[in-house]
């Protein structure tokens, strides 16, 4: 009998569909694989402006999932006629919201770019999202909103003070929710704050493809590896860490995918139990461990066997030495941990990049300049 009510108490919270904007990308599709797992019926919108639909078709492969259960549209959130007709299709439980330009160096030279298509494509979300009365979103922040932090580990009450065109789209999107939820508490919003994913899903099918020249560490990194890059510039050798490198705190992409189901569960089991709203609740998704630079370099040799010629160069200006997470409201709040380390995220990396050498792609793109990444910002 009481799994019967379990069940029912499952059945009657998703309903629905669930709605992931940017699910093609490299968190959505991932996240699109944990979501299918748990049983999930998803929608996934996305322009396909960074992202390829064969990361849709590949996750169908990866989890097996039943006809009708992954539906794609290739819809910018820009389009508010397109997304009124996408409800009027479907009936959402939730909104998973990725959707969003996420380079830093590119926001700060065209930062006009990003806060119109991060910001106004949120609000034409939220505006349809509040008329078809989907108040369900978990939303993908990031670390960048805290800036330079005033102490380590980050807690989620630190002061937020974003230092780029990026970091502030996501900081002003955080500003519109807590916002919306003040104007109509039955709004119910999670904020996930994450710091550096990297890995790849354990398959070797779906990873990160960046178009162009990687923005991030790790894909940088892997494309060395596999004779894309000549070599890679480390920035900053004199930073007040063990080894003078930058430390960051690198999270596998796959256990970021179950943070965001477990997001969505935490929301509809309090729906469940009477409708109740979380509020708008800000979580930190990490590992609570800072890995160096020159630590996740010498673990990628170990995993490729290559060995990754590296360029010690000067810091950057607004880099910090060091950020890393506390982990401790998530592991409570969602009941979720992370539990993958370092030479995970390696192995399923290089998995990923040896078979793909050029993403999902068949051939090498015109682009092949050797241009260091921008990373390890969070």
């Amino acid at each position: 009998m009481a799994f019967m009510l379990v069940f029912f108490v499952q059945s009657q919270a998703f309903a629905g569909h669930i709605l992931v904007t940017g699910g093609a990308g490299y968190i959505g599709s991932h996240t699109c694989c944990e979501l299918l797992k748990a049983g999930r019926r998803i929608v996934v919108v996305d322009n396909l402006v960074n992202s390829c639909e064969d990361s849709v078709e590949r996750v169908k492969e990866i989890t097996g999932c039943a006809s009708g259960a992954l539906e794609f549209r290739n819809l910018d959130l820009l389009n508010l006629e397109g997304l009124d007709d996408l409800f009027k299709e479907y009936s959402f439980d939730a909104c998973i919201h990725f959707a969003g330009l996420k380079a830093v160096g590119e926001s700060v030279s065209q930062p006009l770019t990003y806060y119109h298509n991060n910001i106004v494509g949120t609000l034409n979300l939220l505006e349809v999202m509040n008329k078809y009365k989907c108040k369900n979103m978990v939303f993908s922040s990031s670390a960048t909103v805290y800036g330079d932090p005033e102490k380590l580990p980050i807690t989620e009450d630190q002061r937020l003070q974003a230092t780029n065109p990026y970091g502030r789209t996501k900081l002003f999107i955080e500003e519109m929710l807590r916002d919306q939820h003040t104007a109509d508490k039955d709004w119910s919003i999670l904020i996930l704050r994450y710091f550096n994913p990297i890995g790849a899903h354990e398959s070797g099918r779906i990873g990160e493809d960046p178009l162009g020249i990687p923005n991030n560490l790790m894909p940088f990194l892997a494309q060395v590896c596999v004779g894309r890059r000549e070599v890679l510039s480390v920035f900053g050798s004199d930073y007040p860490t063990p080894d003078g490198t930058g430390v960051r705190d690198y999270i596998h992409v796959v256990d970021l995918a179950e943070g965001h189901v477990a997001a969505v569960d935490r929301m509809m089991e309090a729906r469940a139990e009477g409708g109740k709203s979380l509020g708008c609740v800000p979580v930190n998704l990490g590992t609570g461990r800072g890995v160096s630079v020159l630590e996740l370099v010498k673990a990628m040799r170990e995993t490729s066997g290559k060995e990754i010629p590296i360029k010690m160069t000067d810091r950057r200006p607004g880099d910090v030495a060091a950020l890393y997470t506390d982990p401790a409201f998530a592991n409570r709040f969602l009941k979720w941990q992370a539990t993958r380390g370092v030479k995970d995220m390696c192995d399923d990396t290089w998995r990923w990049q040896s078979r793909n050498p050029f993403g999902y792609r068949k051939a090498p793109e015109p682009d092949t300049t050797c241009i260091s990444p921008r990373s390890p910002r969070a």
